[in-house]
């Protein structure tokens, strides 16, 4: 069993794309079959070294690999199809020579045989049956001498021994005319399976309208490459049992072509982000804080020091359980790092009152006198001081997280204060206090 994907390196991976290549990868790694990786970039003038990085980069990120293809090798050469017009010229030399097709104005056509019926199997569909008079006589040879994608797909095909083709089934109406070219020089007819398109939550196909649609834009994004995986196997699949959250061995074990569904999947970013959410609140303690704090330093651009390592250790338990990506992060603990510290100005004045300023110069004055300064004593000691000087808790709070944090926005307050430690929470509190 060979299976194969086929990009185009005239853009960004893009999510239908990818998906079809799991597909491929799942079914030749539930049977014990070969998965190739080949470049179709018959487009010079689009295909760029760019895109083509960034199509195996992120099928690496996603944890799809290959047995044969292009920078992992094999019998077939670099697996380019710009390494391979004089296969493709030597192909429709030979079909116009056998009478199989002949030329137009500089170009070359396949004759289309009459009254043929072109019957498959495929996987998805079922019976399929097309009529050769409902197919024109095409193009294989360009006139310039570049193959088109009919020839030189189908080329690839015959010659890297592809067994099963599982194809978008936008493909589905060029199947039959690729099975005249393989029947044309006797090859051996492979299976086929056309995956359904996927489309956005307005039943529209999926395209730039529904936002960023190439893998490495969620990348950038904060998902996590376990999460894209997972979601991408049910776009159209399903293990079964209701089971939504899995990972690779287990998707292999369950995964079958032949279950796919036929009807279009709909790709909800939304149920990505909450799946996206479900692995980081899985995420052991070790590697959400290592993965958190590469992210940190990377969105810095320095190491973080050990007093700022420190810190957010004690902070990413409670951080861990809020954010649904990675991106989420950096925000959330900003506060805690050594930068010059933001104070969110439409937050503050949305907090600031004449209470709000008692509330903020008592617990001052408390923390100055504190010995021991954990969590259940800075919470017992801020909710005796709301009923000390008879303040209602969103009024205390809140001013006392915008004088804290810089923002509205962060972390449990109890957490974050003991995060940040006594020095720095005091220095904190008498700098917003100044401004008053």
């Amino acid at each position: 069993m060979k299976l194969r994907i086929a990009p185009s390196p005239t853009g960004s991976l893009h999510i239908g794309n990818v998906r079809t290549a799991l597909f491929n990868w799942l079914y030749a790694k539930a049977n014990g079959g070969t998965f190739v990786v080949r470049i179709d970039d018959t487009d010079l003038q689009r295909s760029t070294n760019e895109f083509q990085q960034d199509i195996l980069d992120n099928l690496r990120w996603l944890g799809i690999d290959w047995d044969e293809g292009v920078e992992v090798g094999g019998e077939h050469g670099d697996y380019k199809q710009s390494s391979r017009f004089e296969r493709y010229r030597e192909i429709a030399n030979t079909l116009l020579k056998n009478g199989l097709a002949y030329e137009d104005g500089g170009a070359i056509r396949f004759k289309v045989p009459s009254d043929r019926t072109i019957r498959f199997n495929d996987f998805v569909r079922g019976d399929m049956s097309f009529e050769t008079s409902d197919v024109e006589d095409f193009v294989i040879l360009r006139s310039d001498n570049t193959p088109t994608y009919h020839l030189a797909s189908t080329v690839d095909d015959i010659d890297y021994e592809i067994t099963i083709i599982a194809r978008g089934e936008d493909i589905l109406s060029s199947t039959p005319k690729h099975i005249l070219i393989m029947e044309a020089l006797n090859a051996t007819i492979p299976d086929f399976c056309h995956l359904p398109l996927l489309f956005g939550p307005d039943g529209k196909k999926l395209s730039k309208r529904h936002g960023d649609t190439s893998v490495e834009a969620f990348r950038k994004k904060g998902i996590l490459n376990e999460a894209m995986f997972n979601y991408l196997c049910l776009l159209g699949w399903s293990p079964g049992d209701d089971v939504e959250y899995f990972d690779s061995d287990f998707a292999i074990s369950k995964f079958d072509l032949k279950k796919v569904l036929p009807n279009s999947a709909t790709f909800d970013e939304k149920k990505l982000l909450w799946l996206n959410g479900q692995y980081i609140r899985s995420a052991s303690k070790n590697k959400f804080q290592e993965d958190s704090i590469n992210n940190i330093e990377n969105q810095l651009g320095r190491e973080l020091f050990p007093e700022e390592k420190d810190r957010l250790l004690k902070i990413f338990p409670s951080v861990q359980e809020r954010i649904e990506t990675m991106n989420d992060l950096f925000g959330q603990v900003q506060f805690l790092i050594d930068e010059p510290f933001i104070l969110n100005k439409e937050d503050w004045e949305s907090v600031n009152s004449e209470e709000a300023q008692r509330y903020l110069e008592t617990i001052r004055e408390k923390f100055i006198t504190l010995d021991d300064f954990n969590l259940n004593v800075i919470e017992d000691l801020m909710r005796e001081t709301l009923e000390e000087l008879d303040i209602k808790t969103k009024i205390g709070f809140q001013s006392t997280r915008v004088a804290i944090t810089g923002t509205k926005i962060s972390p449990p307050l109890f957490e974050s204060i003991f995060a940040l430690g006594k020095e720095t929470c005091i220095a904190r509190l008498t700098e917003s206090i100044e401004k008053l």
